[in-house]
């Protein structure tokens, strides 16, 4: 039987009982709201203060309150308590969907908090890099045109769908999205990152990036390493001439890229980055 997480009351959706939400859902209706996605790993929750400080900073900024029991401890109980009843032991991925709930047409009557929580079973419990390169290209049929929300995981997510299914009929494994002044700031599900010359680059957020918590977790990586950082502007140029390329998300780590067009990348500094990952989550269960 599947179940959820229904504003913490645990519901099954295998088609028998009365549906999880209401045709005046304001997700369902106008993509109202934000979803957050969660790595754990032997039970523990994996950044959870970020996501959870992600979280309230999306909520705000879309106008919708939540609740005052909204903190890490009441989501970590919430997250342990639908794995128990899932079965599920080892990793996980968590999907949080937060939407508005009211009444109203596009100007709500109500600003209140719905949360719907699922969960699926994850392989592994370690960050894994791919062994093959991931191979990608620029999207070219939509751009992202920054603003206050763009930052957040929002569920109104077009341009990444349609991105994915361009990918899939190019046969490429993801793509890359560009904002409306032509600069590359994300994939289709990860953000951006770019090695060169020992130096790491990726999209500010001001472009319109995602503020990934796995991107915050790199850069404070690479600086503890000796690395230089730099949050700037990145063009097809700059993949042209970069050494390595990889994506980055809370959910799968880091995954390399191994070609764009006629362009080959090493993952060196990818492995790297991947084993100062594990070492972070594993001092976690040792604190």
């Amino acid at each position: 039987m599947e179940l959820l997480l229904y504003n913490s009351e645990l519901r099954s959706f295998d088609g028998k009982d009365a549906p999880v939400i209401s045709l005046s859902n304001r997700g369902f209706l106008y993509a109202d709201g934000i979803f957050e996605t969660i790595r754990v790993t032997r039970g523990v929750p994996l950044f959870l203060e970020s996501h959870h400080q992600r979280m309230r900073e999306g909520l705000k900024a879309h106008r919708i309150h939540p609740p005052l029991n909204f903190t890490p401890a009441e989501i970590r109980k919430d997250i342990l308590r639908l794995l128990e009843a899932q079965g599920i032991e080892g990793s996980a991925r968590i999907r949080m969907t937060l939407s508005r709930r009211s009444l109203g047409y596009y100007s709500p009557q109500e600003n209140d908090l719905d949360v719907v929580m699922t969960a699926e079973p994850i392989a592994t419990a370690e960050y894994t890099l791919n062994e093959k390169g991931l191979s990608v290209d620029i999207y070219p049929e939509m751009k992202c045109t920054p603003n206050h929300l763009t930052k957040f995981k929002n569920i109104a997510s077009n341009i990444y769908i349609q991105s994915g299914l361009w990918a899939q009929e190019n046969n490429l494994d993801t793509a890359l999205i560009q904002n409306d002044r032509m600069g590359i700031i994300e994939s289709t599900a990860s953000n951006l990152f770019l090695v060169s010359n020992g130096v790491l680059y990726t999209p500010g957020l001001e472009g319109g990036a995602t503020a990934g918590i796995m991107r915050t977790e790199v850069i404070n990586i690479a600086l503890k390493a000796g690395m230089k950082v730099y949050e700037c502007n990145l063009t097809p140029q700059n993949l042209l001439i970069a050494d390595e390329v990889f994506l980055s998300n809370a959910v799968q780590g880091l995954r390399w890229v191994g070609s764009y067009r006629t362009k080959r990348y090493f993952n060196a500094t990818t492995q790297q980055l991947v084993r100062a990952l594990n070492e972070l989550v594993a001092a976690q269960f040792q604190a």
